[in-house]
């Protein structure tokens, strides 16, 4: 039998804190549960398949909490919060989140969205769906067999949306993504203007990681005023 998929979450909130944990574990999921992002960032650890960020909390905000996340783990982040405007949903993807549900919520959309994250973050870790395949530029060599990136021997650490965005753009040599493109492709959302910023940082961490000067980057290239190509 499978083992249960573990899900922390994180709320400041003791009644949402106990209302997800009911949701979650009759779905059969396992449940850890932090009062706050200090909490969180403390009980995370490679055994955690999925985090639910509120993002008002006492010390640490969820976006802060997210930060600190991502330096720990690739897990998917999904934010439960009443913070609504764009400007809120571009701080989250920017920080590293995956995902963004608003308060109030249905309890339908709240498990959709858990185990579609789930099933995206298990198909890009190669557990699930495989499929024969490499891309490679320079010394890149994307393995879309085990969904995996290396650069010469050694393996670089995605996150999905990064993985993601790499994908595409190496799939399609050449091509000038718009962030428009690359936001409605990847986060598969309508576009709005403030999204422009969660691309640009999501490039800037990818830069980061894959080029040696991420100032004069050698693999994702700037056509000005266009968007982001490889060549």
């Amino acid at each position: 039998m499978d083992k249960p998929k573990k899900i922390l979450i994180a709320d400041d909130n003791a009644e949402i804190r106990d209302i997800v944990e009911i949701l979650l574990t009759s779905e059969g999921f396992e449940v850890i549960k932090a009062e706050d992002g200090q909490k969180a960032v403390e009980l995370a650890d490679d055994s955690i398949d999925l985090y639910i960020l509120d993002v008002v909390m006492p010390a640490k905000s969820g976006f802060r909490t997210c930060l600190e996340l991502r330096e720990k783990t690739t897990a998917p982040i999904l934010f439960l919060t009443a913070k609504t405007q764009d400007s809120d949903k571009t701080m989250g993807f920017s920080a590293g989140g995956d995902d963004y549900l608003s308060k109030p919520f249905s309890y339908a959309e709240l498990i959709s969205r858990v185990k579609s994250l789930l099933r995206r973050y298990y198909v890009y870790k190669g557990k699930t769906e495989k499929q024969e395949n490499e891309l490679t530029c320079g010394d890149i060599r994307v393995d879309t067999d085990k969904q995996s990136v290396k650069i010469g021997e050694k393996e670089i650490n995605l996150t999905d949306i990064e993985y993601k965005i790499l994908a595409l753009m190496l799939s399609h040599r050449k091509k000038v993504f718009s962030a428009q493109n690359l936001f409605e492709s990847i986060w598969e959302e309508p576009y709005f203007y403030s999204a422009n910023n969660t691309v640009m940082v999501h490039i800037r961490n990818l830069r980061k990681k894959l080029e040696k000067n991420p100032q004069n980057p050698q693999y994702i290239k700037t056509a000005w005023g266009k968007g982001y190509f490889i060549d």
